[in-house]
């Protein structure tokens, strides 16, 4: 089955005849539509909305939420065929009745043959059900007769009655849009949160009131109610691409969401429904599942006294707590915030998500009398966290916060390969909030540890051609953690060198040491013996040698894009560095090589230096480290980013060049 475009998790909508005309009329595509090859203000698109419209409003007879929408798609290139094939996401509540439903549902395709406009029309026989989870149902369909040059039309409506979720839009998606618009009537006794995501700015953005839209039709004297009518709208919207070094695509697409505030009922009492930073305090303190959780390190104080044993010094005791709970435990790989077995049990079971492990570990501290906090987050793939007020849903996960000696240290005890004070890499993400005993307060999320690699490359070319000598590798921080992963699930040194052997250019490997693989405190130390195949011919005149030929900094630019709306975020600072001693037999002399190069990005950023020195003796060293200091480049700093990496490629193809001497 061809891949389908999602485009909606749906939780609204019926009533309104979905076969009527919604937004725009159905079905009057003009010729110029199916003659257009090319989408001018983007040429490599492979389909353009040329038309896109959403309707979301509150049924006056049930107060079910109604949303419609209706769009038209351009298909330009093979790829885009399959942006003919849909998938309407249906959510069904497992805790209170009811379930969203798809009312209704038309779809056309338009080709153009022989000078006429042909229409094939969408069955309803091929609107196809299915059950993703407990959660969710699926409506599929695809159209018919979709090929290159067809223009797609969809109109369908859903109904929902589930009013805490009101139907949001997104602007942006994977192809661009020549018009986007979203209209809402909301009553006024429901107050919602509105946020305009992204980075693109409204064309359209009106609001009116609509005088009694809400009431009992059968009761004539019966009290009604007016609506907030607010029209959004978008026009040449740039497709959305996803790049390298971003967090969730969802912090950055131009999007409009809502989130139900609080209810004013007719009789005047307001229900509040968005908390106040207090309110979430007490609800979590009070949570069997995480508060009541945090005072029972009790429980398990017996084989915390055994790991602490006669440890008085307070780091190394926390530290000796730290490793133990991480050793005792397996992560399920169950994200969350909330206990699922509760520290006892998850302990006697030696597994459990993020919070068993987490909150074990923050009660065992609490128990041996350290000040310590547990912090929620949301990881990078989940998306930054709403920080205006307490959207408890938009966490994915719990750390410990330990105060020791004026430190600050945060700790996981999920990852066996983590040291004391390190988090995931997953976790860096823009805020956390810790919850104290008092109140609770937002903490910025920044990486101590760098990812860091040194190179050191002893090699020498002998007159046969063949390039023999040492190469070693030295791993740290973030880079020691991901290698010490790597290698160990080969299962064998010996198979992760023959891996190594394939991937790296080191055509040759005779010996292979390694250190500090199983000390995690410890950087990981390779040193090999290695002979690469050098050179075909050496009686050329000429030598041409790329000092780059055995580790190169990156293949290609990441950064690709003519610009970049949202930040570039490595997650952790990174440092690459290279030395390349190379030894050349008698008779060549150098008589060309690169200028040695310093590049730097803005505001302390970043650098890059590169420099390739005669050493005499046919002896030459060639030196160049990267230096990222930070994590988050905003949008402004994309082009010097971009200039940079491409900077870095072009210094990498230049060649040393040899001659032999007369």
């Amino acid at each position: 089955m061809r891949a389908f475009l999602v485009l909606f998790a749906l939780t609204l909508a019926y009533q309104s005849n979905a076969q009527q005309d919604i937004g725009f009329p159905f079905g009057k595509v003009t010729l110029e539509e199916l003659k257009m090859t090319t989408y001018t203000n983007d040429t490599s698109a492979s389909a353009v909305f040329l038309n896109e419209f959403g309707d979301a409003f509150f049924d006056p007879q049930d107060n079910q939420l109604i949303f419609d929408y209706h769009c038209k798609i351009k298909i330009l290139k093979p790829e885009g065929v399959r942006f003919g094939d849909f998938e309407v996401s249906l959510y069904k509540s497992i805790i209170s009745p009811g379930k969203e439903t798809l009312m209704s549902v038309k779809g056309s395709v338009f080709n153009l043959e022989n000078n006429q406009i042909i229409e094939s029309k969408l069955e309803q026989r091929d609107v196809i059900s299915e059950s993703v989870n407990k959660n969710y149902d699926v409506k599929k369909f695809a159209l018919p007769n979709v090929r290159v040059g067809s223009v797609i039309e969809v109109i369908y409506q859903t109904s929902s009655p589930f009013i805490y979720n009101f139907h949001g839009w997104k602007f942006q998606a994977e192809i661009p849009k020549i018009k986007s618009e979203y209209h809402v009537k909301i009553p006024g006794k429901y107050i919602y949160n509105i946020q305009l995501k992204g980075f693109l700015n409204l064309s359209k953005n009106e609001s009116t009131i609509v005088k009694d839209c809400m009431g009992n039709r059968n009761s004539p004297g019966s009290p009604s109610v007016d609506c907030v009518e607010n029209k959004y709208g978008m026009e040449n919207i740039p497709a959305f691409d996803e790049e390298d070094y971003m967090t969730a695509k969802k912090n950055f697409i131009s999007a409009i969401t809502f989130e139900l505030s609080e209810i004013r009922h007719l009789d005047g009492h307001v229900e509040k429904i968005t908390k106040e930073w207090k309110d979430a305090e007490k609800e979590l303190s009070l949570e069997q599942r995480f508060g009541r959780q945090l005072k029972r390190g009790k429980e398990i104080g017996k084989q915390i006294d055994l790991a602490i044993g006669n440890e008085n010094d307070p780091l190394e005791k926390a530290k000796k707590i730290y490793t133990y709970i991480k050793d005792h435990f397996m992560w399920n790989e169950v994200f969350g915030f909330l206990s699922d077995l509760g520290v006892k049990k998850a302990f006697d079971t030696k597994t459990g998500s993020v919070a068993d492990i987490n909150l074990t570990l923050i009660a065992a501290l609490d128990y041996a009398g350290f000040q310590v906090e547990p912090m929620l987050l949301s990881t990078r793939a989940n998306g930054l966290a709403t920080e205006l007020h307490p959207v408890l849903s938009d966490f994915n996960y719990v750390v410990a916060k330990l105060n020791l000696d004026n430190t600050i240290y945060l700790l996981d005890a999920t990852d066996p390969y983590l040291p004391f004070g390190m988090l995931p890499e997953r976790c860096w993400n823009g805020k956390g909030r810790v919850f104290g005993e008092k109140n609770s307060y937002w903490l910025d999320l920044k990486p101590l540890e760098k990812d860091k690699k040194v190179s050191v490359y002893t090699l020498e070319l002998d007159p046969n051609g063949v390039v023999k000598g040492t190469v070693q590798y030295n791993y740290y921080g973030y880079a020691s953690v991901n290698q010490r992963k790597k290698i160990l699930a080969f299962g064998d040194t010996k198979n992760y060198v023959s891996d190594l052997q394939k991937k790296s250019g080191l055509s040759n490997i005779l010996n292979y040491t390694i250190s500090g693989l199983e000390d995690i405190y410890a950087p990981i130390v390779e040193k090999f013996t290695v002979e690469i195949e050098g050179i075909d011919n050496l009686n050329k005149s000429t030598l041409f040698i790329n000092p780059f030929f055995a580790s190169k900094i990156v293949t290609q630019n990441p950064f690709r894009s003519a610009q970049r709306l949202y930040p570039v975020d490595f997650g952790v600072p990174m440092e690459r560095t290279s030395v390349l001693n190379l030894s050349i037999p008698e008779g060549f002399e150098l008589v060309e090589r690169p200028d040695p190069v310093t590049l730097s990005l803005p505001s302390g950023g970043g650098r890059f230096v590169y420099q390739a020195l005669a050493l005499g003796n046919n002896k030459f060293a060639i030196n160049y480290s990267l230096v990222l200091n930070k994590t988050v480049y905003n949008s402004q700093e994309y082009q010097f980013l971009k200039n940079f990496f491409g900077r870095i490629i072009q210094i990498q193809q230049a060649d040393l060049i040899f001659r032999k001497a007369k």
